[in-house]
């Protein structure tokens, strides 16, 4: 109720300061998921903000299509990319993977930063931001961050949540026990980046601009891994 009623009686500061809290904790409980509970440490979280982020600006700049719509394909185009390199990266164990996630970040950058379709590394101002107040972006900071904490709740409760831990305590074991390996890894990686994507998202609709270098960069990751 508290943070609810917040808007209405906390200073401009206050607002920000929690909006921030709210999107940073989802991002910390997203990497803990994957490092925490299923053993897979990830230097590439940016991989998610970043195409979140792109996603709210291309779909609010370029198609002025509404703001909440380039919210959710900031997830979906996330959970695809997500489904796309977890074959080969899925293929690497321990700091590989680690290093691995990392690579592939710093390749969008370099990818964005070329890609004359996002304005190469000039980046977006999302102006489309600006049509929002400060109350409405903290509501949906604080939707991203409480949701965040009962999405990992209920996972941890769960049959996935007993895998996860099971595999990241011993692999081995947890296969012979019936958990099935790869399609565990895979499920809490596309829920990560899911929410990771929605996440990036919102934090541009807070920043209204994007560049490559800082979009895809590993101080996001560097963030969460402290904040955890």
């Amino acid at each position: 109720a508290l943070l609810i009623s917040l808007p209405f009686w906390g200073s401009d500061y206050m607002i920000m300061l929690f909006l921030l809290i709210f999107l940073y904790m989802s991002l910390g409980q997203m990497w803990n998921l994957l490092g925490g509970y299923t053993g897979l440490v990830s230097l590439g979280q940016q991989i998610f903000i970043g195409l979140g982020g792109y996603a709210l600006a291309v779909i609010t700049m370029k198609y002025h299509l509404p703001i909440f719509l380039g919210l959710i394909l900031g997830g979906i185009i996330s959970v695809i990319f997500a489904l796309i390199i977890s074959q080969p990266i899925f293929k690497m164990s321990g700091v590989y993977f680690t290093i691995g996630t990392w690579i592939v970040a710093e390749g969008l950058a370099l990818f964005f930063s070329n890609w004359a379709y996002v304005k190469y590394g000039q980046g977006f101002i999302i102006s489309a931001a600006y049509s929002l107040s400060s109350t409405v972006i903290y509501f949906i900071a604080l939707v991203v961050g409480i949701g965040s904490i009962v999405l990992v709740y209920g996972i941890l409760r769960s049959r996935l949540g007993l895998a996860l831990m099971a595999m990241r305590d011993n692999e081995s074991a947890a296969e012979v026990m019936g958990v099935e390996l790869y399609k565990t890894k895979l499920t809490c990686f596309l829920i990560s980046a899911f929410v990771t994507g929605i996440t990036g998202a919102a934090l541009y609709l807070y920043l209204a601009y994007i560049q490559p270098f800082a979009a895809f960069g590993i101080d996001w990751t560097v963030s969460m891994v402290f904040m955890v």
